[in-house]
């Protein structure tokens, strides 16, 4: 068994963590990684209300009763959700352990801390993750450029930032991007990191709430398949590459604006490509990951098996690479 400060921290088996994903971080997923030893992380905001979210967590709680969490991210809007009432019944509900992500959160770790609910925020660099660790959070994500989602701007990939970071964060650190198995988790804690976060790999499992032909797609595509989208905005977003995403692109190089591509990028599209398995449908949310990505086993079997394979690589193979003293030598 792998322990670290993060596993101590949230009280979970494994260091492996499944972060919040749109649309995809509902309870089955939750309680399917919650009774292999990891922490799952519910979407809040995938339900569409606070109430949702309340019911959601409780249909979460009937499926497991291991620890799990709740994902807050805070992101700019037009018309933004309510976080003050989403906050509240994460905190009604009992929960312990929050991811955060976004925007400086301090008014929610505040809110949080002063009900003992642990906050994880998930960042995109270092400057980022002293700033939060000053806030108060008791743990960070820290993001490299090869993961799904929002990289941030500085295009710093992960076996550059998860040692920087680790030379600087005090609190315990998880590295997130571009993790899908064994070999992953040991060259993170090498790094310095005291876990992992996978967001596309618990997508290709079977508790996954999305359609088996996107599971298969994700398992078939390589890891060149993706776009960064919203470069020109500074609000770059990695997602699968499709004829949707390669289109807005194009359209981006051209000078095109948000209004010009709000159209293609609606998140009701992206609903129904995990809804109706068209991939083309609209702009799903994958890392360069996919090109690790084999099979579609179960949460229990994925995470048994990461830590098994990650416990036999620590303790043969690269024991092994240390050259025992000759006898002459020892002489």
């Amino acid at each position: 068994m792998l322990q670290t400060r993060f596993t101590k921290l949230v009280g979970v088996e494994h260091p492996i963590v499944q972060g919040g994903m749109q649309l995809v971080g509902r309870a089955e997923l939750v309680a399917a990684v919650a009774n292999a030893g990891a922490l799952g992380f519910i979407t809040a905001l995938t339900q569409p209300t606070p109430e949702d979210l309340t019911r959601e967590i409780a249909r979460c709680r009937d499926l497991t009763d291991k620890p799990f969490g709740v994902n807050l991210t805070i992101l700019p809007a037009i018309k933004p959700p309510p976080y003050a009432e989403y906050r509240a019944a994460i905190i009604e509900a009992g929960i312990t352990v929050v991811e955060t992500a976004g925007n400086k959160p301090q008014e929610h770790v505040d809110e949080f801390k002063k009900h003992g609910v642990k906050v994880v925020h998930k960042c995109t660099s270092v400057r980022h993750a002293l700033s939060a660790e000053r806030m108060g959070v008791d743990a960070i994500s820290i993001d490299g450029f090869e993961c799904a989602g929002h990289p941030g701007e500085d295009d710093t990939p992960g076996l550059i930032l998860i040692p920087a970071a680790a030379n600087k964060v005090k609190i315990p650190m998880i590295a997130s991007g571009g993790f899908a198995d064994a070999r992953g988790l040991v060259a993170a804690l090498a790094l310095g990191a005291e876990g992992i976060n996978m967001g596309t790999r618990f997508m290709a499992t079977k508790e996954s709430p999305i359609h088996q032909l996107i599971k298969e797609k994700i398992v078939a595509n390589d890891e060149r398949e993706t776009e960064l989208i919203f470069r020109t905005m500074r609000n770059t977003s990695r997602v699968a590459r499709n004829e949707i995403s390669t289109k807005v692109v194009a359209m981006e190089k051209e000078g095109a604006k948000f209004e010009d591509i709000r159209e293609l990028v609606a998140g009701a599209r992206g609903k129904m490509v995990y809804a109706t398995g068209n991939s083309d449908e609209g702009i799903w949310s994958a890392g360069q990951v996919q090109g690790l990505i084999q099979d579609i086993p179960s949460c229990g079997e994925l995470i048994s098996r990461i830590v098994r394979e990650a416990e036999a690589i620590i303790r043969s193979r690269l024991e092994a690479m240390i050259a025992q003293p000759s006898a002459q030598a020892a002489e």
